[in-house]
């Protein structure tokens, strides 16, 4: 079951710390009983109900137990910050309607494939997010604090801004304006954002951007960018570097689109 499972069974032992661990501490610490029960609590989205009398031990300061590995650290810190941000990225053009709701679960069922447990989770993560008054920027920072050492972590978070900002008919000026800020505190560089942001926008240059080259760049220059992408982006290396588990589709989709762009060019160059 992983980090969800040790979560919900009140086992995961550590202090995530800063704003996004206070937006966990307000989405789950109201679910405890004096027993130290967690009960049954509304669904934020469909009110169906979220875990179900699993022991659950809340700390001060949205802490979660005593014991944890630094995997389950990052792998924590990863699936809140990540869905935090993605509620501040949707609410970033006004109040989040029923529409974008929707497609944003659709996203959790289509592109992650979470399941029931993860899908309650990250829809409670949500929802409180968007309740919460947590600047977007001091999330990117704690973020950034975890992962700074592990660049594509940080790349895949953007990726993921991106492509749900996408889903709502195409990434506004506001949403976009949330992102570029979240990679200025990731020190991206600018030839680095408009690759991603290449991947999301109609242009004829898509499958360069995702291996980011370009068409000028020499055939060569394209090999050694498609093997260093492929050693880096395997999903079992990025899971080993704390993706959680719920993310594992992300992760092979992003693979996947990385063979897939060095295929059409190799076809297109006859390489």
């Amino acid at each position: 079951m992983g980090w969800m499972g040790k979560l919900i069974g009140g086992t995961l032992g550590f202090v995530i710390g800063g704003p996004i661990g206070a937006i966990a501490g307000a989405a789950f610490g109201h679910t405890i009983d004096k027993s130290g029960e967690l009960g049954t609590a509304e669904s934020p989205f469909d009110g169906g109900s979220y875990g179900g009398a699993h022991p659950y031990e809340q700390m001060a300061g949205g802490a979660f137990g005593r014991r944890v590995s630094p995997q389950q650290r990052a792998q924590m810190t990863f699936f809140i910050g990540a869905f935090s941000m993605v509620a501040k990225v949707a609410a970033a053009d006004g109040n989040v309607s029923q529409a974008e709701m929707q497609r944003i679960r659709e996203f959790m069922n289509k592109d992650l494939q979470l399941d029931p447990q993860s899908k309650s989770v990250a829809e409670r993560i949500f929802h409180t997010a968007l309740s919460q008054d947590q600047p977007f920027e001091q999330l990117a920072q704690q973020f950034y604090g975890e992962f700074k050492n592990q660049p594509q972590i940080l790349e895949l978070l953007i990726d993921f801004l991106y492509r749900v900002a996408a889903e709502d008919n195409g990434v506004t000026k506001s949403e976009e304006a949330l992102i570029h800020k979240a990679a200025q505190i990731f020190h991206f560089a600018q030839q680095r954002m408009d690759n991603i942001r290449k991947r999301y926008v109609e242009t004829t240059d898509t499958h360069y951007a995702v291996l980011g080259v370009s068409p000028q760049d020499s055939d060569e220059t394209i090999k050694k960018a498609y093997r260093s992408l492929v050693r880096e982006y395997h999903p079992d290396t990025i899971a080993s570097k704390g993706l959680p588990e719920e993310f594992n589709k992300f992760a092979a989709d992003k693979f996947r689109q990385i063979q897939e762009a060095y295929e059409a060019i190799r076809k297109q160059r006859g390489f």
